[in-house]
Protein backbone atom coordinates (compact mmCIF):
# COMPACT_ATOMS: atom_id res chain seq x y z
CA UNK A 1 0.00 0.00 0.00
CA UNK A 2 2.83 2.40 0.88
CA UNK A 3 4.26 1.46 -2.21
CA UNK A 4 1.33 2.26 -4.52
CA UNK A 5 1.14 6.13 -2.71
CA UNK A 6 4.64 6.67 -3.29
CA UNK A 7 4.27 5.40 -7.33
CA UNK A 8 0.85 7.79 -7.34
CA UNK A 9 2.64 10.97 -6.00
CA UNK A 10 5.56 9.91 -8.13
CA UNK A 11 3.23 9.94 -11.21
CA UNK A 12 1.29 13.42 -10.60
CA UNK A 13 4.57 14.81 -10.24
CA UNK A 14 5.67 13.65 -13.43
CA UNK A 15 2.66 14.18 -15.11
CA UNK A 16 2.65 17.98 -13.62
CA UNK A 17 6.46 18.30 -15.07
CA UNK A 18 5.87 17.06 -18.40
CA UNK A 19 2.19 19.54 -18.70
CA UNK A 20 4.44 22.56 -17.14
CA UNK A 21 7.30 21.98 -20.08
CA UNK A 22 4.57 21.25 -22.49
CA UNK A 23 3.58 23.34 -24.95
CA UNK A 24 -0.46 25.06 -24.98
CA UNK A 25 -0.93 23.65 -28.37
CA UNK A 26 0.21 20.55 -27.10
CA UNK A 27 -2.25 20.09 -23.97
CA UNK A 28 -5.32 21.80 -26.51
CA UNK A 29 -4.69 18.74 -28.99
CA UNK A 30 -4.89 16.10 -26.06
CA UNK A 31 -7.57 13.88 -25.64
CA UNK A 32 -9.39 13.86 -22.72
CA UNK A 33 -9.13 12.60 -19.69
CA UNK A 34 -5.36 13.13 -20.20
CA UNK A 35 -6.13 17.23 -21.38
CA UNK A 36 -7.90 17.66 -17.67
CA UNK A 37 -5.49 15.39 -15.73
CA UNK A 38 -2.48 17.43 -17.12
CA UNK A 39 -3.84 20.69 -16.37
CA UNK A 40 -4.98 19.52 -12.73
CA UNK A 41 -1.49 18.91 -12.08
CA UNK A 42 -0.10 21.74 -13.77
CA UNK A 43 -2.50 24.09 -11.45
CA UNK A 44 -1.70 22.11 -8.58
CA UNK A 45 1.78 22.34 -8.83
CA UNK A 46 1.81 25.91 -9.56
CA UNK A 47 -0.27 26.46 -6.87
CA UNK A 48 2.17 24.58 -4.18
CA UNK A 49 5.23 26.56 -5.82
CA UNK A 50 3.05 30.21 -5.38
CA UNK A 51 2.19 28.91 -1.39
CA UNK A 52 6.43 28.03 -1.46
CA UNK A 53 7.50 31.37 -2.74
CA UNK A 54 5.16 33.19 -0.68
CA UNK A 55 6.52 31.89 2.96
CA UNK A 56 10.07 31.48 1.53
CA UNK A 57 9.37 35.79 0.80
CA UNK A 58 7.84 35.65 4.76
CA UNK A 59 10.70 34.20 5.84
CA UNK A 60 13.43 35.68 3.93
CA UNK A 61 11.58 38.77 5.31
CA UNK A 62 11.64 37.82 8.85
CA UNK A 63 15.39 37.19 8.97
CA UNK A 64 16.58 39.98 6.78
CA UNK A 65 14.02 43.07 7.24
CA UNK A 66 12.97 42.33 10.40
CA UNK A 67 15.36 40.07 12.73
CA UNK A 68 19.03 40.87 11.91
CA UNK A 69 18.41 44.78 11.50
CA UNK A 70 16.90 44.47 14.85
CA UNK A 71 19.69 42.68 16.43
CA UNK A 72 22.32 44.69 14.80
CA UNK A 73 20.37 48.04 16.38
CA UNK A 74 20.43 46.61 20.11
CA UNK A 75 24.14 45.55 19.54
CA UNK A 76 25.00 49.30 18.56
CA UNK A 77 22.44 50.13 21.67
CA UNK A 78 24.94 48.19 24.20
CA UNK A 79 27.87 49.74 22.41
CA UNK A 80 26.93 52.89 23.06
CA UNK A 81 26.19 51.82 26.78
CA UNK A 82 29.72 50.58 27.62
CA UNK A 83 31.62 54.21 28.71
CA UNK A 84 28.71 55.19 30.61
CA UNK A 85 29.05 51.52 31.87
CA UNK A 86 32.62 51.68 32.46
CA UNK A 87 32.55 54.80 34.06
CA UNK A 88 30.35 53.63 36.59
CA UNK A 89 32.27 50.08 37.51
CA UNK A 90 35.10 52.55 37.97
CA UNK A 91 33.17 54.16 41.01
CA UNK A 92 31.86 51.30 42.35
CA UNK A 93 34.94 49.10 42.03
CA UNK A 94 36.84 52.28 44.28
CA UNK A 95 34.37 52.30 46.52
CA UNK A 96 33.92 48.12 46.66
CA UNK A 97 37.74 48.10 47.28
CA UNK A 98 37.14 50.67 50.21
CA UNK A 99 34.39 48.86 51.66
CA UNK A 100 35.92 45.41 51.57
CA UNK A 101 39.30 46.81 52.93
CA UNK A 102 37.24 48.78 56.04
CA UNK A 103 35.16 45.64 56.67
CA UNK A 104 37.80 43.20 56.98
CA UNK A 105 39.85 45.76 59.44
CA UNK A 106 36.64 46.10 61.91
CA UNK A 107 36.23 41.99 61.79
CA UNK A 108 39.74 41.50 62.59
CA UNK A 109 40.01 43.56 65.38
CA UNK A 110 36.65 42.54 66.44
CA UNK A 111 35.03 46.31 67.20
CA UNK A 112 31.51 47.24 66.22
CA UNK A 113 30.97 48.51 62.78
CA UNK A 114 31.03 52.48 62.71
CA UNK A 115 29.46 53.40 59.51
CA UNK A 116 29.82 57.13 59.80
CA UNK A 117 33.55 56.00 59.71
CA UNK A 118 32.97 53.41 56.82
CA UNK A 119 31.02 56.26 54.79
CA UNK A 120 33.98 58.97 55.77
CA UNK A 121 36.59 56.31 53.96
CA UNK A 122 34.73 55.83 51.47
CA UNK A 123 34.03 59.72 50.48
CA UNK A 124 38.26 60.56 50.44
CA UNK A 125 38.27 58.24 47.50
CA UNK A 126 34.99 58.86 45.92
CA UNK A 127 32.06 61.21 46.73
CA UNK A 128 28.87 59.73 48.04
CA UNK A 129 26.81 61.38 45.34
CA UNK A 130 28.80 59.95 43.09
CA UNK A 131 28.28 56.66 44.16
CA UNK A 132 24.86 56.96 43.86
CA UNK A 133 24.49 58.25 40.68
CA UNK A 134 27.11 55.22 39.18
CA UNK A 135 24.40 52.48 40.63
CA UNK A 136 21.45 54.19 39.80
CA UNK A 137 23.46 54.39 36.12
CA UNK A 138 23.85 50.52 36.58
CA UNK A 139 20.48 49.69 37.37
CA UNK A 140 19.16 51.71 34.56
CA UNK A 141 21.29 50.31 31.77
CA UNK A 142 21.55 46.64 33.08
CA UNK A 143 18.19 45.11 33.94
CA UNK A 144 17.85 42.99 36.64
CA UNK A 145 15.11 40.29 34.36
CA UNK A 146 17.00 37.48 32.46
CA UNK A 147 17.84 37.55 28.85
CA UNK A 148 18.08 41.59 29.07
CA UNK A 149 19.88 41.95 25.89
CA UNK A 150 17.08 39.45 24.23
CA UNK A 151 14.28 41.42 25.53
CA UNK A 152 16.12 44.33 24.44
CA UNK A 153 16.77 43.41 20.77
CA UNK A 154 12.76 42.33 20.88
CA UNK A 155 12.20 45.99 21.95
CA UNK A 156 13.80 47.19 18.79
CA UNK A 157 12.17 44.75 16.53
CA UNK A 158 8.18 45.92 17.59
CA UNK A 159 9.73 48.70 15.90
CA UNK A 160 9.68 47.57 12.87
CA UNK A 161 5.29 47.01 13.10
CA UNK A 162 4.85 49.10 9.48
CA UNK A 163 7.14 46.39 7.67
CA UNK A 164 4.75 43.59 8.40
CA UNK A 165 1.21 45.89 8.73
CA UNK A 166 0.46 45.69 4.74
CA UNK A 167 0.64 41.36 4.61
CA UNK A 168 -0.90 40.94 7.85
CA UNK A 169 -4.63 40.79 6.05
CA UNK A 170 -3.77 38.23 3.22
CA UNK A 171 -1.50 36.64 5.92
CA UNK A 172 -4.51 35.90 8.95
CA UNK A 173 -7.10 35.04 6.24
CA UNK A 174 -5.24 32.65 4.30
CA UNK A 175 -6.70 28.79 4.02
CA UNK A 176 -3.47 27.81 3.11
CA UNK A 177 -1.91 27.13 6.43
CA UNK A 178 -2.74 24.26 8.86
CA UNK A 179 -1.16 23.80 12.25
CA UNK A 180 -0.11 20.53 14.18
CA UNK A 181 -0.81 20.28 17.92
CA UNK A 182 2.14 22.31 19.25
CA UNK A 183 1.08 25.15 16.53
CA UNK A 184 -2.24 25.45 16.82
CA UNK A 185 -1.93 28.33 19.62
CA UNK A 186 0.53 30.82 17.15
CA UNK A 187 -2.01 29.66 14.33
CA UNK A 188 -5.02 30.69 15.93
CA UNK A 189 -3.21 33.98 17.28
CA UNK A 190 -1.97 34.35 13.32
CA UNK A 191 -5.99 34.17 12.37
CA UNK A 192 -6.50 37.43 14.30
CA UNK A 193 -4.22 39.61 13.19
CA UNK A 194 -5.91 41.19 10.40
CA UNK A 195 -8.37 42.59 12.79
CA UNK A 196 -5.42 43.95 15.16
CA UNK A 197 -4.14 45.53 12.23
CA UNK A 198 -7.54 47.57 11.33
CA UNK A 199 -7.81 48.57 14.80
CA UNK A 200 -7.31 52.15 15.70
CA UNK A 201 -5.59 51.63 19.01
CA UNK A 202 -5.64 55.59 19.83
CA UNK A 203 -9.34 55.17 20.67
CA UNK A 204 -9.64 51.92 22.18
CA UNK A 205 -6.76 50.38 23.84
CA UNK A 206 -6.11 46.84 23.42
CA UNK A 207 -6.37 45.13 26.58
CA UNK A 208 -4.23 42.03 28.23
CA UNK A 209 -7.25 39.91 27.91
CA UNK A 210 -7.92 40.24 24.31
CA UNK A 211 -4.48 38.84 23.30
CA UNK A 212 -3.30 35.10 24.08
CA UNK A 213 -0.75 36.19 27.24
CA UNK A 214 0.49 32.59 26.81
CA UNK A 215 1.86 32.98 23.36
CA UNK A 216 4.29 36.05 24.52
CA UNK A 217 7.65 34.49 25.72
CA UNK A 218 9.84 36.00 28.14
CA UNK A 219 12.11 37.85 26.12
CA UNK A 220 8.49 39.53 24.71
CA UNK A 221 6.72 40.30 28.02
CA UNK A 222 9.10 44.11 28.84
CA UNK A 223 8.09 44.60 24.91
CA UNK A 224 4.63 43.82 24.77
CA UNK A 225 3.17 44.55 28.53
CA UNK A 226 5.55 47.18 30.08
CA UNK A 227 5.54 49.67 27.45
CA UNK A 228 5.41 52.96 29.57
CA UNK A 229 3.64 55.23 26.58
CA UNK A 230 0.49 53.29 26.42
CA UNK A 231 -2.50 53.78 29.10
CA UNK A 232 -1.85 51.50 32.12
CA UNK A 233 -2.66 48.30 31.64
CA UNK A 234 -2.69 48.44 27.73
CA UNK A 235 -0.73 45.58 25.69
CA UNK A 236 1.47 46.99 22.94
CA UNK A 237 -0.27 46.41 19.53
CA UNK A 238 2.59 46.45 17.43
CA UNK A 239 5.10 44.38 19.96
CA UNK A 240 2.34 41.83 20.06
CA UNK A 241 1.91 41.35 16.31
CA UNK A 242 5.38 41.36 15.51
CA UNK A 243 5.56 38.55 18.64
CA UNK A 244 3.20 36.74 16.74
CA UNK A 245 5.06 37.08 13.84
CA UNK A 246 7.98 35.41 15.26
CA UNK A 247 6.29 32.97 16.98
CA UNK A 248 4.61 31.74 13.31
CA UNK A 249 8.29 31.90 11.90
CA UNK A 250 9.52 29.23 14.53
CA UNK A 251 6.86 26.99 14.09
CA UNK A 252 6.89 26.97 10.12
CA UNK A 253 10.58 26.50 10.65
CA UNK A 254 9.82 23.27 13.18
CA UNK A 255 6.80 22.43 11.08
CA UNK A 256 4.13 23.02 14.05
CA UNK A 257 2.49 25.39 11.34
CA UNK A 258 2.33 23.82 7.63
CA UNK A 259 1.23 24.81 4.30
CA UNK A 260 -1.16 22.99 1.96
CA UNK A 261 -0.86 22.77 -1.14
CA UNK A 262 3.12 22.96 -0.50
CA UNK A 263 6.45 20.77 -1.64
CA UNK A 264 8.95 22.87 1.15
CA UNK A 265 6.90 24.20 3.57
CA UNK A 266 4.39 20.93 3.71
CA UNK A 267 3.31 19.19 6.83
CA UNK A 268 5.29 15.93 7.05
CA UNK A 269 3.31 14.09 8.85
CA UNK A 270 1.24 13.86 6.10
CA UNK A 271 3.46 11.19 4.67
CA UNK A 272 3.08 8.98 8.11
CA UNK A 273 0.90 5.87 8.18
CA UNK A 274 -2.02 6.87 10.78
CA UNK A 275 -5.49 4.43 11.38
CA UNK A 276 -6.32 1.82 9.63
CA UNK A 277 -3.21 1.77 6.77
CA UNK A 278 -1.03 1.75 10.05
CA UNK A 279 -2.60 -0.87 11.83
CA UNK A 280 -2.35 -3.25 9.11
CA UNK A 281 1.40 -2.33 8.00
CA UNK A 282 2.62 -2.24 12.06
CA UNK A 283 4.16 -5.39 12.43
CA UNK A 284 5.87 -4.95 9.61
CA UNK A 285 7.36 -1.72 10.28
CA UNK A 286 8.42 -2.67 14.04
CA UNK A 287 10.08 -6.26 12.79
CA UNK A 288 11.97 -4.13 9.63
CA UNK A 289 13.18 -1.76 12.68
CA UNK A 290 13.64 -4.68 15.11
CA UNK A 291 11.38 -2.69 17.55
CA UNK A 292 8.88 -3.78 20.28
CA UNK A 293 5.77 -2.38 20.71
CA UNK A 294 6.56 -1.57 24.28
CA UNK A 295 8.86 1.56 24.25
CA UNK A 296 9.31 0.76 28.06
CA UNK A 297 11.00 -2.21 27.33
CA UNK A 298 13.26 -0.93 24.29
CA UNK A 299 14.29 2.16 26.30
CA UNK A 300 15.50 -0.30 29.27
CA UNK A 301 17.40 -2.60 27.03
CA UNK A 302 19.17 0.85 26.06
CA UNK A 303 19.97 1.69 29.09
CA UNK A 304 21.62 -1.33 30.30
CA UNK A 305 23.90 -1.55 27.30
CA UNK A 306 24.66 2.23 28.21
CA UNK A 307 25.64 1.29 31.69
CA UNK A 308 27.78 -1.73 30.48
CA UNK A 309 29.71 0.45 28.01
CA UNK A 310 30.37 3.27 31.14
CA UNK A 311 31.34 0.53 33.00
CA UNK A 312 33.56 -0.96 30.32
CA UNK A 313 35.07 2.16 29.60
CA UNK A 314 35.93 3.27 32.63
CA UNK A 315 37.64 0.18 33.60
CA UNK A 316 39.84 0.56 30.55
CA UNK A 317 40.65 3.87 31.68
CA UNK A 318 41.43 2.46 35.12
CA UNK A 319 43.72 -0.19 33.19
CA UNK A 320 45.43 2.69 31.25
CA UNK A 321 46.51 4.90 33.93
CA UNK A 322 48.49 8.04 32.69
CA UNK A 323 48.21 6.52 29.38
CA UNK A 324 44.71 7.12 28.67
CA UNK A 325 43.84 10.45 26.94
CA UNK A 326 40.37 10.19 28.23
CA UNK A 327 39.06 11.26 31.76
CA UNK A 328 35.98 11.60 33.19
CA UNK A 329 35.58 14.81 35.14
CA UNK A 330 33.23 15.38 38.38
CA UNK A 331 33.10 18.74 39.64
CA UNK A 332 33.93 19.28 43.86
CA UNK A 333 30.89 20.58 44.96
CA UNK A 334 28.80 18.09 43.00
CA UNK A 335 26.65 18.33 39.51
CA UNK A 336 26.62 16.92 36.45
CA UNK A 337 30.15 15.09 34.88
CA UNK A 338 32.02 15.52 32.14
CA UNK A 339 34.24 13.56 29.57
CA UNK A 340 37.51 15.24 28.96
CA UNK A 341 39.76 14.35 26.37
CA UNK A 342 43.24 15.68 25.56
CA UNK A 343 43.43 17.04 21.70
CA UNK A 344 45.17 14.70 19.16
CA UNK A 345 48.10 16.35 17.37
CA UNK A 346 48.64 15.92 13.98
CA UNK A 347 50.33 13.03 12.26
CA UNK A 348 52.77 14.44 10.16
CA UNK A 349 53.19 12.82 6.27
CA UNK A 350 55.85 10.48 5.62
CA UNK A 351 58.07 10.64 2.81
CA UNK A 352 56.76 7.07 0.89
CA UNK A 353 53.07 8.72 0.89
CA UNK A 354 54.77 11.79 -0.51
CA UNK A 355 56.75 9.61 -2.98
CA UNK A 356 53.55 8.11 -4.04
CA UNK A 357 51.26 10.94 -4.43
CA UNK A 358 54.08 12.64 -6.56
CA UNK A 359 54.57 9.20 -8.75
CA UNK A 360 50.63 8.87 -9.30
CA UNK A 361 50.36 12.35 -10.39
CA UNK A 362 53.23 11.86 -12.98
CA UNK A 363 51.66 8.71 -13.98
CA UNK A 364 48.30 10.11 -14.67
CA UNK A 365 47.28 10.67 -18.55
CA UNK A 366 46.38 14.37 -19.64
CA UNK A 367 43.06 14.10 -21.43
CA UNK A 368 39.66 16.34 -21.38
CA UNK A 369 36.97 16.27 -19.32
CA UNK A 370 34.36 14.86 -21.97
CA UNK A 371 36.84 12.32 -23.21
CA UNK A 372 37.38 11.08 -19.49
CA UNK A 373 33.51 10.61 -19.44
CA UNK A 374 33.59 8.83 -22.22
CA UNK A 375 35.92 6.62 -20.96
CA UNK A 376 34.76 6.38 -17.39
CA UNK A 377 31.06 5.30 -19.83
CA UNK A 378 33.09 2.82 -21.36
CA UNK A 379 33.23 0.80 -17.98
CA UNK A 380 29.91 1.67 -16.41
CA UNK A 381 27.51 2.31 -18.85
CA UNK A 382 26.38 5.38 -16.56
CA UNK A 383 25.33 7.29 -19.15
CA UNK A 384 22.68 5.33 -20.14
CA UNK A 385 20.19 5.90 -16.99
CA UNK A 386 20.06 9.15 -19.00
CA UNK A 387 15.95 8.45 -19.92
CA UNK A 388 13.38 10.66 -21.83
CA UNK A 389 10.59 11.80 -18.98
CA UNK A 390 8.45 10.38 -20.91
CA UNK A 391 10.64 6.76 -20.30
CA UNK A 392 9.79 5.93 -23.99
CA UNK A 393 13.17 4.46 -25.78
CA UNK A 394 15.20 7.35 -28.02
CA UNK A 395 15.98 7.44 -31.45
CA UNK A 396 18.15 10.76 -31.31
CA UNK A 397 21.57 10.32 -33.08
CA UNK A 398 24.53 11.91 -30.69
CA UNK A 399 22.44 12.06 -27.60
CA UNK A 400 25.64 10.85 -25.41
CA UNK A 401 27.52 13.37 -27.12
CA UNK A 402 24.74 15.55 -26.17
CA UNK A 403 24.68 14.38 -22.35
CA UNK A 404 28.40 14.53 -21.97
CA UNK A 405 28.92 18.34 -23.28
CA UNK A 406 25.66 19.37 -20.60
CA UNK A 407 27.48 17.46 -17.58
CA UNK A 408 30.61 19.50 -18.49
CA UNK A 409 28.77 22.71 -18.74
CA UNK A 410 26.58 21.93 -15.32
CA UNK A 411 29.76 20.70 -13.51
CA UNK A 412 32.03 23.55 -14.26
CA UNK A 413 29.12 26.22 -14.50
CA UNK A 414 30.26 27.81 -17.35
CA UNK A 415 26.82 27.62 -19.30
CA UNK A 416 26.16 25.92 -23.07
CA UNK A 417 27.91 29.14 -25.04
CA UNK A 418 31.40 27.13 -24.67
CA UNK A 419 30.12 23.60 -25.43
CA UNK A 420 27.96 24.52 -28.25
CA UNK A 421 29.41 24.14 -32.17
CA UNK A 422 29.07 27.76 -33.28
CA UNK A 423 29.39 26.14 -37.07
CA UNK A 424 26.27 24.05 -36.46
CA UNK A 425 27.98 21.07 -37.91
CA UNK A 426 27.58 18.69 -35.34
CA UNK A 427 23.60 18.41 -34.92
CA UNK A 428 24.44 17.34 -31.40
CA UNK A 429 26.45 20.68 -29.96
CA UNK A 430 23.65 23.07 -31.57
CA UNK A 431 21.68 25.19 -28.62
CA UNK A 432 18.36 23.71 -29.77
CA UNK A 433 19.61 19.79 -29.15
CA UNK A 434 21.13 20.98 -25.83
CA UNK A 435 18.13 22.38 -24.87
CA UNK A 436 16.23 19.95 -25.14
CA UNK A 437 17.69 17.56 -23.89
CA UNK A 438 18.55 19.44 -20.79
CA UNK A 439 14.65 19.51 -20.58
CA UNK A 440 13.61 16.04 -21.29
CA UNK A 441 16.95 13.75 -19.96
CA UNK A 442 18.56 15.87 -17.12
CA UNK A 443 16.42 15.69 -14.18
CA UNK A 444 17.39 14.58 -10.66
CA UNK A 445 15.85 11.21 -10.73
CA UNK A 446 18.20 10.33 -13.74
CA UNK A 447 21.36 11.82 -12.11
CA UNK A 448 20.61 9.48 -8.84
CA UNK A 449 20.00 7.01 -11.22
CA UNK A 450 23.62 7.59 -13.48
CA UNK A 451 25.21 8.10 -10.07
CA UNK A 452 23.81 4.63 -8.41
CA UNK A 453 25.66 2.96 -11.30
CA UNK A 454 28.57 4.71 -10.68
CA UNK A 455 28.67 3.78 -6.91
CA UNK A 456 28.05 -0.17 -7.84
CA UNK A 457 30.85 -0.09 -10.21
CA UNK A 458 33.57 1.27 -7.68
CA UNK A 459 32.21 -0.91 -4.86
CA UNK A 460 33.95 -3.54 -7.51
CA UNK A 461 36.87 -2.35 -7.59
CA UNK A 462 39.56 -3.98 -5.44
CA UNK A 463 41.20 -1.57 -3.89
CA UNK A 464 37.96 -0.11 -2.60
CA UNK A 465 36.63 -3.52 -1.29
CA UNK A 466 40.16 -3.30 0.90
CA UNK A 467 39.20 -0.24 2.06
CA UNK A 468 36.08 -0.81 3.79
CA UNK A 469 32.54 -2.85 3.00
CA UNK A 470 30.91 0.47 2.47
CA UNK A 471 29.36 0.20 6.11
CA UNK A 472 30.66 3.84 7.45
CA UNK A 473 29.17 7.03 6.53
CA UNK A 474 29.97 10.49 6.85
CA UNK A 475 27.47 13.47 5.89
CA UNK A 476 28.54 16.45 6.06
CA UNK A 477 27.75 19.92 4.13
CA UNK A 478 29.25 22.19 2.01
CA UNK A 479 28.13 25.91 1.99
CA UNK A 480 28.24 28.00 -1.41
CA UNK A 481 27.22 31.58 -1.66
CA UNK A 482 24.52 32.35 -4.71
CA UNK A 483 25.37 35.03 -6.52
CA UNK A 484 22.12 36.08 -8.37
CA UNK A 485 19.15 36.82 -6.36
CA UNK A 486 17.10 33.62 -5.86
CA UNK A 487 13.64 32.43 -3.68
CA UNK A 488 15.78 29.03 -2.86
CA UNK A 489 18.19 30.45 -1.28
CA UNK A 490 18.90 31.91 2.22
CA UNK A 491 21.11 34.54 4.36
CA UNK A 492 23.54 33.90 6.88
CA UNK A 493 25.61 36.75 8.18
CA UNK A 494 28.24 34.41 9.34
CA UNK A 495 28.53 32.07 5.91
CA UNK A 496 27.86 34.94 3.34
CA UNK A 497 28.20 37.99 5.25
CA UNK A 498 24.97 40.42 3.87
CA UNK A 499 24.97 38.07 0.53
CA UNK A 500 22.75 34.80 0.29
CA UNK A 501 23.58 31.19 -0.49
CA UNK A 502 22.71 27.38 0.17
CA UNK A 503 24.18 24.19 2.16
CA UNK A 504 24.68 21.09 0.17
CA UNK A 505 24.82 17.95 2.38
CA UNK A 506 27.05 14.60 0.76
CA UNK A 507 26.97 11.36 1.94
CA UNK A 508 29.95 9.38 1.53
CA UNK A 509 31.04 5.97 3.02
CA UNK A 510 34.08 4.63 3.85
CA UNK A 511 34.79 3.19 0.13
CA UNK A 512 34.98 6.98 -0.88
CA UNK A 513 32.30 6.79 -3.31
CA UNK A 514 30.00 9.87 -2.87
CA UNK A 515 26.30 7.60 -2.27
CA UNK A 516 23.66 10.38 -1.94
CA UNK A 517 23.17 14.14 -1.40
CA UNK A 518 20.94 17.02 -0.58
CA UNK A 519 20.73 20.85 -1.10
CA UNK A 520 18.73 22.68 1.29
CA UNK A 521 18.27 26.57 1.75
CA UNK A 522 20.48 28.43 3.45
CA UNK A 523 22.45 27.41 6.85
CA UNK A 524 19.34 25.41 8.88
CA UNK A 525 20.83 23.13 11.79
CA UNK A 526 20.90 19.87 9.50
CA UNK A 527 20.24 16.72 11.61
CA UNK A 528 17.09 16.13 10.21
CA UNK A 529 18.73 17.04 6.72
CA UNK A 530 21.46 14.11 6.85
CA UNK A 531 18.84 12.14 8.02
CA UNK A 532 16.55 12.52 5.02
CA UNK A 533 20.00 11.92 2.74
CA UNK A 534 20.52 8.72 3.93
CA UNK A 535 17.08 7.55 3.49
CA UNK A 536 17.40 8.85 0.03
CA UNK A 537 20.52 7.03 -1.08
CA UNK A 538 21.22 6.93 -4.67
CA UNK A 539 22.48 3.42 -4.86
CA UNK A 540 25.08 1.57 -2.30
CA UNK A 541 25.18 -0.72 0.61
CA UNK A 542 23.40 1.23 3.57
CA UNK A 543 25.88 2.39 5.94
CA UNK A 544 25.57 1.26 9.31
CA UNK A 545 27.19 3.81 11.33
CA UNK A 546 27.03 7.35 10.19
CA UNK A 547 29.45 10.36 10.91
CA UNK A 548 28.67 14.00 10.92
CA UNK A 549 29.91 17.08 12.53
CA UNK A 550 28.62 18.74 15.65
CA UNK A 551 25.94 20.75 14.07
CA UNK A 552 24.24 17.28 13.30
CA UNK A 553 24.05 16.52 17.13
CA UNK A 554 20.83 16.86 18.67
CA UNK A 555 18.73 14.34 21.58
CA UNK A 556 16.10 14.00 18.75
CA UNK A 557 18.35 12.92 16.53
CA UNK A 558 20.03 9.93 18.33
CA UNK A 559 16.56 8.38 18.81
CA UNK A 560 15.43 8.55 15.58
CA UNK A 561 18.62 7.00 13.93
CA UNK A 562 18.56 4.34 16.38
CA UNK A 563 15.08 3.60 15.32
CA UNK A 564 15.76 3.55 11.96
CA UNK A 565 18.84 1.41 12.28
CA UNK A 566 21.86 3.29 12.23
CA UNK A 567 24.16 3.67 15.12
CA UNK A 568 25.14 7.78 15.17
CA UNK A 569 28.34 8.94 15.41
CA UNK A 570 28.73 12.45 15.74
CA UNK A 571 32.13 14.54 15.61
CA UNK A 572 32.17 16.53 18.55
CA UNK A 573 34.54 19.55 19.11
CA UNK A 574 35.10 20.00 22.82
CA UNK A 575 34.10 16.95 24.89
CA UNK A 576 34.05 18.87 28.02
CA UNK A 577 31.19 20.93 26.70
CA UNK A 578 28.98 18.43 25.39
CA UNK A 579 26.10 16.77 27.15
CA UNK A 580 24.84 13.03 26.09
Amino acid sequence: MLSVTILCRTSAQSVARYGQLSKAQTIERAPEPRQTALLTAVVRRLEAQAVDDALDLFAVLMANRLISPARRASERDRLAMLPQLEKAARILAKASKILTEELDLVAGAGTDLDVGALWAAVEEAVPRTAVAGAVATVEALVPEDDGSAEAAMREKLALRYNTVRPFLSLLGESDALGAAPAGRRALAAVRRLPALSRRRVKDRPLLPREVDGELVPTMWKRAVFSNSKLSQGAVDRDAYVVCVLEQLHRALNRRDVFALPSNRWADPRARLLDGPRWEAMKADVLAGLSLSEDAVEHLDQLIRGLDAAWRQMADRLEEAGDEAKVEVVVPEGGGRAKLSADKLGAVGEPESLTWLKQTTEAILPRIDLPDLLFEVHSWTGFLDSFKHMSDRPTRMEGLLVSLVALLVAESCNIGLTPVIDATNTNKALTRSRLSHVDQNYLRADTIAAANAALITAQSRIELAQIWCGGLLASVDGLRFVVPVKSINTAPSLKYYGYKRGLTWLNAVNDQVEGIGAMVVRGTPRDSLFTLDTLLNLDGGVRPEMVATDNASYSDMAFGLYKMLGFRFAPRFRDLSDQRF
